[in-house]
């Protein structure tokens, strides 16, 4: 990965919810010259390659940002073979993977949910901060991650983090590619992607991308397929605007599915051990889901280069899940499981999401400033469903067996009809503005504030719902060049966040509020091929929800606590020599709760990860490459479940067989480390070494 291209591509700043902008329209013309004649080669239209400039669409390097940012780009993903979004938020720097079922995971950053998502810098609604199923990675450019308070790129949040998706878009080539992959576990995958001009001047274009993929588990009774299709269309309008629009699908359908990890806890405090192999599943359970996404976005340059932009999104999602959970054993000599449940459960989720911004220079005691403003607008719809069963007739229910117990144990329940259990409507509405004052060549402030009003209204378990919050988050951040190649800066935001779990009757959390802290330094080395940064940070939060017990109706229940955050990060990226590219990265943090007694104690105190990829001089069609990660010890909330220190190692090597045909053979946990994948609520053991073959043809 060169290091100015990754500059080029993640401008990601934390100043208010920027949406990601195109690249400014231009007109090139060029003339070639010769002894004979002189040829006049004209490249007519603005449509450029649409990559994301980040959340701000301000004029900042990765290396002026203040704040902490990772991009994991096509490049590395390819190479890792991180065909997934979990596999691609393993390896950025200060993220942690929970995965505690195999349908469910979430991603944490400094000891806190990251519950912000973007595509392109569009905010998405995701409360929860739970992904359901698998994401696919392949129809994304490059994923990029911002650690640390995010309530200025989305009105709301917490001291995780924000996510931005970055989608592929058309380019201005006609160009594509076809790959195959076998690998473990009768692992099938065919992807494709293929741009492709629509006006000979290049005016117009199309890009599409689509997976299928098929595959068993080194988990007993676990089957995964899914196939994902994005379709996008870009192009010039007039000589001053660009409209973009699109649509993605995604279809996946998982049996012998987790519900909850695995039980692991004797009553007695210790710890078993089982084969990685092992799942508390049935042979009828199942988790199927459906996302669709569709986008349009216009955009307008004025004369004076201020730019308008507007952009609506739609996001649908649906799933269908069959569940049978143990939990908990009662002593070593039986194995004999203490608790089991099972459900069948559906939700459908809507969400329109409306964006207005303008950007543009303006001048003030002669320099030129940035001024970026606009308004958004979403609302969500979330609907729960749930289908009832006789307990008195089915087998399943109340039996404690011994684990591990085959996967035909009990038959699957008599399902009654389909009830709806709650469905709520939020409406988020955002005012939001912001400034890059230059006050010489060394120094900048960016200072800005997001309103907010929130309402979420209708139903739950608990009755009717109706909330309305509104609220004003600033944010100030400056960043001073001590030399040509050191940055310097320090960022304040407010953290902001209205809460998605309910008390003991049922009422919802108030808002959860507190105050984010950083202090960093970013340098350039090497011809600006290398960058190192290094952050301190610190993050007060209250009122966050963390599980308290089990009602009357034998549902979990929520209670407020206070936690603090502070760590540090130092990552180094970019072009050691001409053939060899590394990261490297290192997390500290210490969590708190208020009592000061340690939190979150599922999540590592220190983490590292790194990556190395070399392109050998003597045979440069052959590019290999070492990636992995390190995590110190850790424990689920009781302290029974504990989890060593453990290192992972990965490996590939590519081979390009010629301009076209190239191929790559991948291989993960090479020292079959055994490790569990989450012990927030107890996971389950990871994957074995593994690996896989792919070969792709570019045309």
């Amino acid at each position: 990965m060169k290091l100015k291209r990754c500059f080029a591509l993640s401008s990601l700043v934390l100043a208010m919810g920027f949406p990601a902008y195109g690249q400014e329209s231009s007109q090139i013309t060029s003339i070639e010259k010769n002894d004979d004649q002189i040829e006049i080669i004209s490249i007519v239209g603005v449509r450029q390659d649409r990559v994301s400039k980040g959340a701000t669409g301000l004029t900042m390097e990765l290396n002026e940002t203040p704040q902490s940012i990772s991009v994991i780009d096509s490049e590395q993903i390819k190479n890792f073979a991180a065909n997934g979004i979990n596999d691609v938020m393993q390896m950025a720097t200060g993220i942690t993977v929970q995965q505690n079922e195999t349908n469910r995971t979430r991603y944490t950053s400094r000891g806190f949910d990251i519950k912000s998502t973007q595509l392109d810098g569009i905010g998405l609604p995701n409360s929860w901060g739970i992904v359901v199923g698998v994401m696919e990675s392949y129809g994304y450019e490059e994923v990029e991650i911002i650690r640390g308070a995010n309530g200025q790129l989305t009105g709301i949040g917490n001291a995780g983090g924000t996510i931005n998706y970055v989608r592929k878009r058309p380019t201005n080539e006609n160009e594509g590619e076809v790959a195959l992959t076998l690998g473990s576990y009768d692992q099938k995958r065919l992807q494709a992607d293929y741009s492709v001009l629509l006006t000979e001047s290049g005016s117009w274009a199309a890009r599409v991308v689509a997976v299928m993929e098929d595959a068993e588990s080194y988990l007993d009774g676990l089957e995964d397929d899914h196939a994902y299709l994005s379709v996008i269309v870009d192009g010039q309008v007039t000589d001053n605007s660009t409209v973009t629009f699109g649509a993605s699908y995604q279809d996946a359908n998982t049996d012998g599915n987790m519900w909850g990890g695995l039980p692991l806890a004797y009553t007695d405090g210790t710890q078993a051990d089982f084969d990685v192999s092992v799942s508390p599943t049935q042979d009828w359970t199942m988790w199927d889901t459906e996302n669709i996404s569709a986008f349009v976005e216009y955009s307008y340059i004025f004369d004076n280069d201020w730019e308008i932009k507007t952009t609506y999104n739609r996001q649908e999602s649906n799933d269908q899940s069959k569940l049978f959970l143990a939990a908990g054993l009662e002593n070593r000599e039986t194995n004999q499981v203490t608790r089991t449940s099972l459900g069948r459960y559906a939700g459908d989720f809507t969400a329109d999401l409306f964006d207005l911004t303008a950007k543009g220079q303006y001048q003030l005691f002669n320099q030129t400033h940035e001024l970026m403003f606009g308004t958004s607008i979403s609302k969500s719809t979330d609907v729960s469903f749930k289908n009832p069963y006789d307990t008195a007739t089915t087998p399943a229910y109340g039996i404690k067996p011994v684990f591990p117990y085959p996967l035909d144990l009990t038959p699957e329940p008599i399902w009654g009809e389909q009830i709806e259990t709650a469905s709520l409507d939020i409406t988020l509405t955002r005012i939001f503005g912001s400034t890059k004052i230059n006050l010489n060549d060394d120094l900048f402030v960016i200072a800005g504030f997001n309103a907010i009003d929130y309402t979420r209204e209708g139903y739950n378990s608990g009755g009717d719902v109706l909330n309305e919050e509104n609220e004003i988050s600033p944010y100030l951040a400056t960043t001073y060049s001590i030399t040509e190649d050191t940055n310097a800066y320090i960022s304040y935001s407010d953290i902001y966040e209205p809460q998605d779990r309910y008390d003991k009757n049922y009422q919802y959390l108030d808002p959860s509020k507190g105050v984010n802290y950083e202090i960093g330094l970013k340098t350039q080395w090497l011809d600006d091929t290398l960058l190192t940064s290094v952050a301190l940070f610190s993050a007060e939060q209250s009122n966050i929800a963390v599980r308290a017990g089990t009602n009357d109706d034998g549902k979990t229940y929520y209670e407020g606590t206070s936690m603090k955050s502070s760590g540090f990060e130092l990552e180094v990226l970019g072009q050691l020599t001409e053939n060899l590219n590394a990261t490297f990265a290192y997390t500290y943090m210490d969590i708190e709760d208020d009592a000061g007694d340690n939190a979150s104690v599922w999540e590592p105190k220190n983490a590292m990860k790194f990556s190395l990829d070399y392109t050998l001089p003597a045979v440069p069609e052959l590019i290999v490459g070492l990636g992995g990660r390190w995590q110190s010890e850790t424990e689920n909330s009781t302290g029974v479940v504990k989890q060593d220190a453990y290192m992972l190692v990965s490996a590939f090597a590519r081979w390009d067989v010629s301009n076209n045909l190239s191929i790559q053979a991948n291989i993960d946990n090479i020292t079959d480390e055994k490790y569990m994948t989450g012990l927030r609520y107890v996971g389950f053991y990871a994957a074995p070494t593994s690996g896989s073959i792919t070969a792709a043809y570019r045309f």
